[in-house]
């Protein structure tokens, strides 16, 4: 086989990816091309865009970069070959839509973006969604009322329960409880959910590669309680029993931890995944490594679906000043996470 054939018969083992477009007035259809142009992305995944050619031309045209925006009918038809960008072309935004403004023809573009990119994935043509961001306030006006991707994700798919995931280059945490306040968490928090939490994290990390993966789970007082000292118990009638659950399926996870010893620990390689009790918890070693790097990750669904870590920005929209690099570590991610074909056999 010549050295050409090769590399194609390689490529052509990387899992497709749906780039979903987000809001056109934002800066999604700019950080969106800057990603999928990324020899680096284009090395890990098949990435297709879901979205509009004309608006990802036009941010081309913005940023001053030469595309080849090319749109396909099927995700099969892709040509990947550099400077090319493949896009489902669902031609729903008109020629002249302002940069930076709330409408409600670009939410129910970013609703279409998404919901195709979920049928794709539940006819296994994906292997992973990326989405670029969205803005509620218009996805609202268009009339889809749901809080954001990971609800209208999960309700297109089918889902009850999902968690969220953060991913850097150095950590990965999911959260067993996340957009409620910490008196709520610390109620809701049930030896059952840390365990749903806990397989659905090993899962994911089994599904992209990783056979074995070692989770260390947090408590959630200071010192793990230290014996009663802190607290009234709850790492014992919380989060223990849940442990103990998934350690007799056969997960590899260990805990309650103290959680500032074990993201140390976690920093320098001796887990694979951090199972944070509440948003703070988790959100805060991340946000310390730096917004770029970090990756929101909703585990759960039928495939991953990674995200950027901002919104929108209006104020900066159309302005070439947008910075690509969460996209292109989502698009990254996304390509790490995504399910692995089953070994032949």
């Amino acid at each position: 086989m010549t050295t050409t054939a090769s590399t194609t018969a390689e490529h052509n083992k990387l899992p497709y990816v749906a780039v979903t477009m987000g809001d056109g007035a934002g800066v999604g259809p700019e950080v969106v091309v800057a990603a999928v142009l990324d020899p680096q992305s284009n090395a890990e995944c098949r990435p297709v865009v879901i979205g509009d050619a004309l608006r990802l031309r036009q941010a081309a045209d913005v940023l001053g970069i030469e595309a080849d925006i090319q749109s396909i009918e099927n995700v099969e038809d892709a040509v990947f070959t550099p400077g090319r960008v493949n896009v489902i072309d669902l031609a729903l935004l008109p020629e002249d839509l302002p940069w930076g403004q709330l409408s409600s023809v670009a939410g129910h573009g970013a609703y279409e973006y998404i919901r195709v990119a979920g049928e794709l994935a539940m006819a296994g043509k994906v292997q992973a969604i990326c989405t670029a961001p969205l803005n509620k306030e218009a996805l609202h006006s268009a009339g889809h009322i749901y809080p954001g991707h990971t609800e209208l994700l999960a309700h297109l798919t089918g889902t009850e329960e999902v968690s969220m995931m953060l991913s850097t280059p150095k950590i990965r945490v999911i959260h067993v409880t996340t957009h409620i306040g910490l008196v709520d968490a610390v109620r809701k928090i049930n030896p059952d959910l840390v365990e749903r939490t806990i397989r659905r994290g090993h899962e994911a990390l089994v599904r992209a590669g990783i056979p074995n993966p070692k989770i260390g789970v947090c408590a959630i007082n200071p010192h793990a309680g230290e014996n009663g000292l802190f607290g009234q118990g709850e790492e014992g009638e919380k989060i223990e029993p849940g442990i103990k659950a998934a350690q007799a399926a056969g997960i590899n996870a260990v805990g309650p931890l103290p959680a500032d010893t074990l993201f140390f620990l976690a920093g320098r390689g001796d887990y694979d995944l951090v199972v944070a009790m509440y948003h703070d918890q988790g959100h805060g070693p991340v946000k310390v490594l730096g917004i770029e790097a970090g990756v929101n990750i909703t585990v759960g669904l039928p495939v991953i679906r990674t995200s950027v870590d901002h919104g929108t920005a209006f104020d900066i929209a159309g302005k070439a000043i947008a910075d690509p690099r969460s996209m292109v570590e989502a698009l990254h991610q996304a390509a790490e996470m995504a399910t692995r074909p089953a070994p032949a056999g």
